[in-house]
Formats: structure tokens, sequence, C-alpha cells
């Protein structure tokens, strides 16, 4: 099947401000990476596990463009994230209970092979080596990133396979973890985020673009480096240059940070 699969949680989300702001959204790095490449113009489809709680998800208008075939309802709750950030819009801890998608490596074993394009969130519980071997073995195209409070042990994880990969994308705290582990000149691209500051494109290890995001006031970032990271694939999937791609992808992020995020009804 055409078009971009993108393995990983879908969520509730508590996203917690110094200043005393709490919204509950519905989130999840799957979500919102498939979200952005459907809305920059390609089909995609979030492959997740999730609890009973977000089976209206599927029919939910906002998310009227994806394609929910392999989402997969359990009994119990869907995954749980509290996310704290600072006063700079930083993240600053998280919490999480996975419930449902502790299941999430088993179900998308069986989804691999179903579509011709993949991007893997890097996040746990997924077990992510088991699903880098089976796309690496299949011989089928794959995109990572991570999440900074598992970057390390993820990154650690993921070495063996990332110079197969068409892309990595990593915030700036990440691409220092990156670095550490291995040479970006073994990377084939490579998009470094930085929240409001220049956002970098590497072709292995060679700067090739750079953007500046537009200044825009936050409502809410979560989300903001995966509507990078999904905009991109779409904008590059459809034959945009490094340039162009990545100018579009940072004003995508800075749009959905403006936007006060898909709140949960009756939250």
């Amino acid at each position: 099947m055409s078009g971009l699969a993108v393995i990983g949680n879908i969520s509730r989300d508590l996203a917690v401000y110094p200043d005393g702001r709490r919204f509950e959204l519905l989130g999840g790095a799957a979500l919102h990476v498939a979200r952005a490449a459907a809305r920059a113009g390609i089909a995609s489809a979030p492959v997740s596990v999730i609890g009973a709680d977000l089976a209206w998800v599927r029919t939910d208008p906002r998310l009227a463009g994806l394609d929910f075939t392999n989402v997969k309802v359990v009994p119990g709750r869907s995954c749980a994230f509290t996310l704290t950030y600072t006063a700079a819009g930083n993240l600053a801890r998280t919490g999480c209970s996975f419930g449902a998608a502790r299941a999430l490596t088993s179900h998308c074993l069986t989804v691999i092979g179903n579509y011709d394009q993949y991007h893997v969130c890097c996040r746990r519980p997924l077990d992510v080596p088991a699903v880098l071997v089976r796309l690496t073995h299949a011989g089928l195209a794959y995109s990572v990133d991570f999440h900074l409070a598992s970057a390390r042990d993820m990154i650690s994880a993921s070495v063996p396979f990332l110079p197969q990969a068409t892309a990595v994308f990593v915030n700036a705290a990440e691409f220092a973890a990156l670095r550490a582990r291995i040479d970006p000149g073994q990377l084939a691209l490579t998009v470094v985020s930085n929240g409001p500051r220049e956002a970098t494109l590497l072709r292995y290890g060679q700067v090739t673009a750079t953007v500046r995001p537009p200044a825009t006031p936050e409502v809410e970032v979560t989300g903001a480096g995966d509507t990078l990271a999904g905009a991109f694939l779409a904008y590059t999937s459809l034959g945009g240059d490094d340039g162009n791609a990545l100018r579009a992808a940072v004003g995508a992020a800075a749009r959905s940070v403006r936007e006060p995020g898909l709140a949960i009804s009756g939250s």
C-alpha cells in the first residue's frame, strides 16, 4: 500500500506549564506525525494500540484525513503522558502509564509489509530493535525520531540501523546524544530542530539547509517536533528539495504551537 505508516503511540497527554496552564489533549507521536503528513498532502496511517477509552478517535472529524485501519483497540486504558514544561517551553520531565501500548510491538510487527514507507517513533514501550530489524530485512524505507526523556537509551538501541534510515529527526539535545554514539557522517539525512531557534538539515554530516522559525506566540508546544517530522517527510515524498522541505516543515511546526491542540472532549 502506498503512503506513510507511522509506528508509535496514540495517547492521552496532560501538558503542564509553570504559569498554571494545563491542557488535556489527544496526542502521541504517531498521531502528530501522521496528522502533519496528511495535512501536507500524503496518505498517512498511524500504527498504534489504544484502549477502549480512545476508540472514538477513529471517527473524530478533526482526524478525518487519517487511515486508522491499523490502530488496534484493546480492553483497558490507553497510554497516558504527563508532560511538564519550563517557562521557556522546554520539556522538564515526563510521566507515563503505558497501558494498552504495551501491545504495540507485537501489533506493529504484523503490519510491517503493508506499506511502502515507515516512520518509527522510537519511544518506550516499543521494542525498537525488533521493529528496525524487521524493516531492514524486508528492504523497506524507514525514518526515525526520538523523545528526549528516553533518547539516550533509544538512540543506543537504534545505532546499528541508523545508517539505513532515510532520515533521522532529533532536537538539539538529542543530537548531542546521537553524536556521542554515531558519526553523523554515516547518516543519509539528519534534521535537527531547536525550538524557536534555527533548524538544521545535514546530509552525511554536511549542512545543506538551515531555517529559522518565524517569531510566533506559543499556546501549546506538545508535538511540534513531530509535526515538523511529518510535514518534512510529506514534502520530500512529493519531490521537495532540502531547503523548501525544511522551510515548509518548520512553518508547519510554528503554526502548530499557535493552536491549543486536540482537546479531549469534556476536559
